[in-house]
């Protein structure tokens, strides 16, 4: 069976991350959860700085919905009040996770995921960076895959390889697009293009 993992509202909320996010859950290596309340966080505080994006995000969220099959999370509410974080407000992650029966819950605020709260439950918090390097091991051939298409896919502006990697960087994909990068090159100094993802 593929593992589930949970996707935080913290890196559905950066379109350059949620993205490819979303294309690696297309490639069927693992199963991607999200509940109503992640989908109402992350879009709310995207609108609190663009709030004229208010139709195309509701679209993106149906999009994502009907892209992955099973991804919306219910019935986990009656969960909330029995469980412990250091944020309450995060409670409801934690209770889709295990609703979900979700392995992970990928996040850049680990701390707001401590072990203790959520290894009774079989749930371990990660960063996105870690996990995308995680599914590096297992099936490079499919992440670069899915690293290329999700480059090519965009043209609003179109992005070269090496910008699209800064651009997977700044949203703290280190470890990844070092990854990326480490792989083979083609011998044109000017644009160092990675060949696999150009």
């Amino acid at each position: 069976m593929r593992f589930v993992v949970i996707y935080d509202a913290c890196v559905l909320y950066p379109a350059p991350l949620r993205d490819l996010l979303l294309r690696l859950a297309l490639t069927g290596l693992f199963a991607a959860r999200w509940s109503g309340e992640i989908h109402h966080e992350w879009t709310r505080n995207v609108l609190a700085r663009r709030p004229e994006l208010a139709d195309k995000l509701q679209r993106t969220v149906e999009l994502m919905n009907s892209a992955v099959p099973d991804a919306l999370v219910t019935g986990h509410e009656p969960l909330i009040n029995a469980l412990t974080l250091p944020d309450p407000d995060d409670r409801h992650v934690l209770a889709a996770a295990i609703r979900a029966g979700a392995q992970l819950i990928v996040t850049f605020n680990l701390k707001d995921f401590p072990s203790a709260q959520l290894s009774p439950f079989g749930v371990e918090s990660v960063h996105p960076d870690a996990f995308i390097t995680q599914q590096f091991d297992l099936h490079e051939g499919r992440i670069v895959s899915a690293a290329r298409d999700h480059r090519r896919s965009l043209r609003s502006p179109p992005k070269s390889t090496v910008e699209y990697l800064d651009t997977l960087a700044a949203q703290g994909l280190v470890v990844t697009v070092a990854r990326l990068r480490s792989l083979p090159m083609c011998c044109d100094v000017h644009t160092h293009i990675v060949v696999v993802i150009r």
